[in-house]
């Protein structure tokens, strides 16, 4: 017998209650696998490394060019360059080249199930559907103002179905506040914000592609 729909209510920019959407239990109603989740946000943060470490080896530490002092009779250790991994200021063994690379990458249908998981987990607390978002001017406070009105507070994503000028100018200011399309949500990015608001366009992107 297949899941019932999950059920949501939806809210108008000024925080009042619309009427109900009827979200796919294949998308918004699975079981969480928190395993493909954890293997999803360690993917996330190993592909987001720079990589841009890097030491010196021997060959590109300066000096060291002459020997510190001849071979034998002074009573120290033979030496032939200052360039040494054992000498301070010599070049490092084995030290992060500047070229490392730590892309790691998950399989299709785990990272499927991985995002159904976070979205799941949302829908039943921290998920709240906007009818539209409409801006007709670029002003912080306006979308100040909506959040405010759908009580919605802490760390916010806003998921929008395309890109809105409007909407993202007047954002980008907020503190703990970001905006994405909703295509490009991750399963950190829905583990990391307290709320996520998705206008209708966008949970209806959402649906089918994950169905």
């Amino acid at each position: 017998m297949a899941a019932k729909n999950i059920s949501l209510p939806v809210y108008s920019q000024a925080g009042e209650e619309l009427s109900k959407v009827s979200l796919s239990a294949a998308v918004f109603g699975v079981e969480a696998n928190t395993q493909v989740m954890r293997d999803a946000v360690v993917v996330y943060q190993a592909n987001m490394r720079q990589d841009t470490a890097k030491t010196k080896k021997r060959d590109e530490v300066s000096g060291g060019g002459k020997k510190p002092w001849r071979q034998k009779g002074t009573g120290r250790a033979r030496a032939g360059s200052s360039r040494s991994p054992i000498w301070v200021g010599g070049g490092t063994v084995f030290g992060p080249t500047g070229v490392q690379n730590h892309k790691i990458s998950q399989n299709k249908k785990e990272h499927k199930l991985a995002l159904k998981s976070a979205w799941s987990l949302k829908a039943k607390d921290g998920l709240k559907v906007v009818d539209s978002f409409k801006f007709e001017e670029i002003k912080t406070k306006n979308v100040v103002k909506m959040l405010s009105d759908l009580k919605v507070s802490g760390k916010v994503l806003i998921v929008i179905a395309e890109a809105d000028e409007n909407l993202i100018l007047s954002a980008q200011n907020i503190a703990n506040v970001v905006i994405t399309r909703a295509d490009n949500v991750s399963v950190y990015d829905l583990m990391y914000f307290d709320t996520v608001v998705a206008n209708k366009d966008a949970v209806k992107a959402i649906e089918e592609a994950l169905k």
